[in-house]
């Protein structure tokens, strides 16, 4: 389909920005949604890939959002913004309350929380959650371990998908 470029007053691109989802939207589907009523089809993840609610008995709320959004990143391949953006859709949520949990709670700055899960496996992350939530370091550990199982599988899967071609 053809594109075309346009310009448009700074009232409209706020009234555009008030419509549009965040990591989600571009100026064309808000349009398109306003004008037409029209949505572009949810682009629905397969099962492996879907976003879990971590919920375990006991299980601070806070760590168990933190834990999505770690599950978003790694399994998923989303950026940390756009993951902690999908957890707080998900939870029903402001996405300064999951950022919450992993900076504020956590004693840490954004671009700190960016390095810690820059690392191979999470270490100095993992270290953090077990210092902060020492009475779940099993729960943290089995978490981590299985996630990055599904990730070293949907990893494979890929592999081969594209080996098939």
């Amino acid at each position: 389909m053809q594109k075309y470029t346009i310009e448009v007053d700074e009232g409209i691109w706020h009234h555009l920005q008030r419509h549009a989802e965040p990591f989600v939207d571009t100026p064309n589907s808000v349009l398109n949604r306003l004008l037409f009523g029209e949505q572009a089809p949810p682009k629905e993840p397969p099962a492996a890939f879907a976003i879990p609610t971590v919920s375990i008995q006991g299980l601070p709320k806070s760590l168990a959002q933190i834990l999505e959004v770690v599950y978003e990143m790694e399994v998923n391949g989303y950026s940390r913004t756009q993951a902690t953006s999908r957890v707080a859709k998900k939870r029903g949520t402001a996405l300064g309350t999951v950022t919450d949990k992993y900076c504020r709670q956590l004693g840490k700055r954004a671009h700190e929380i960016d390095g810690l899960l820059a690392e191979p496996g999470y270490a100095g992350f993992r270290d953090l959650l077990a210092s902060k939530y020492a009475d779940h370091r099993g729960i943290i550990d089995m978490y981590f371990d299985s996630m990055m199982s599904d990730s070293d599988d949907a990893d494979y899967l890929a592999l081969e998908k594209n080996n098939s071609l």
